[in-house]
């Protein structure tokens, strides 16, 4: 039964890894995306300007750009997560090592996600960033990857400050991240993954511990590697 299962494991992982992405690409190569196929929405208003043009009123939203922050790679590496992944689609969660609960399956579907974009190098990185910094040294980091056969240039496991990490979290990617009660449950952290396109937009938040909702968060992915301009994308199907 243990075989079968990993088996079927196998196949599932590998057509979610071939058919997501290729499958989208090439339909945006063949249909375009100007009308065609709707690109992820933008999420966080930071404010709304209004003006009236010729007795309407036009109105001019500006959505929220996420700052950066600096932290520690699972290899020692200083990153910087706008500047060292300058121009790149970003994917992120939070997660801890020591984590038994929702972390092995957040980790085992941002896997798949690694795994589906092993071609496209250039286009996308997966940042996972621990919430308990005091606990996961490099080491821990380290050995956490490769427990879940990381490409490490481009799945990166982060620590650093702790205040800073939740703050981000927080106030950058508007998630919801608290302490607990000093159990399992000391760390409370979303089980979201964000992802986050190259101009620093959040575009879409997805339940990382459903293998369906990661898989649209796989096609969101493409159709962001497609986008030419923000400004000019139409957003209509």
């Amino acid at each position: 039964m243990k075989k079968s299962r990993r088996v079927f494991s196998f196949i599932v992982g590998g057509l979610f890894s071939l058919f997501i992405p290729l499958g989208a690409y090439f339909y945006l190569k063949l249909n375009g995306h100007d009308g065609h196929v709707k690109l992820p929405d933008n999420f966080g208003i930071d404010k709304v300007d209004s003006q009236l043009v010729e007795g309407k009123m036009k109105y001019d939203t500006t959505y929220h750009t996420i700052q950066d922050i600096k932290l520690i790679s699972q290899l020692g590496d200083s990153i910087s997560l706008n500047e060292t992944f300058k121009g790149k689609i970003l994917v992120v969660n939070f997660f801890f090592t020591s984590c038994q609960t929702i972390c092995p399956e957040l980790s085992k579907n941002m896997k798949l996600l690694n795994k589906a974009f092993l071609k496209n190098d250039s286009s996308v990185r997966f940042i996972s960033i621990s919430v308990d910094p005091s606990t996961d040294s490099i080491p821990r980091l380290r050995t956490y990857a490769d427990k879940y056969h990381a490409n490490h240039d481009k799945w990166y496991f982060l620590t650093g400050d702790k205040k800073q990490i939740y703050n981000f979290a927080r106030n950058e990617l508007k998630l919801e991240l608290t302490e607990g009660d000093g159990g399992e449950n000391d760390f409370i952290h979303p089980d979201k993954f964000t992802l986050i396109d190259k101009y620093r937009n959040i575009r879409g938040y997805y339940n990382g511990l459903d293998s369906d909702i990661v898989r649209l968060c796989a096609e969101d992915i493409t159709y962001l590697m497609l986008e030419k301009n923000k400004l000019h994308e139409k957003r209509t199907r």
